[in-house]
């Protein structure tokens, strides 16, 4: 499992996983397909999740989205 943690201060520039654009996916699969390869586990299935956390919030929130994308799609 691949995880990419985004947080924001406020929603002025949009909710913290929305910040994990179709360029960002691509480079986080890059890298863990790097990873899988230097281990010897390319053969292993992962998967991708995003987790959001916004900070500016009365009390901050945390959501986790599961398999938020996959290799296949970017």
């Amino acid at each position: 499992m691949f995880v990419e943690v985004k947080a924001r201060d406020g929603r002025d520039y949009g909710m913290p996983a929305e910040a994990v654009s179709v360029a960002k996916q691509r480079r986080i699969v890059q890298l863990a397909t790097m990873y899988l390869a230097r281990h010897r586990m390319l053969e292993s299935r992962c998967r991708f999740d995003v987790v959001s956390v916004d900070v500016g919030a009365v009390a901050p929130s945390v959501l986790v989205f599961q398999n938020a994308f996959d290799a296949a799609a970017t």
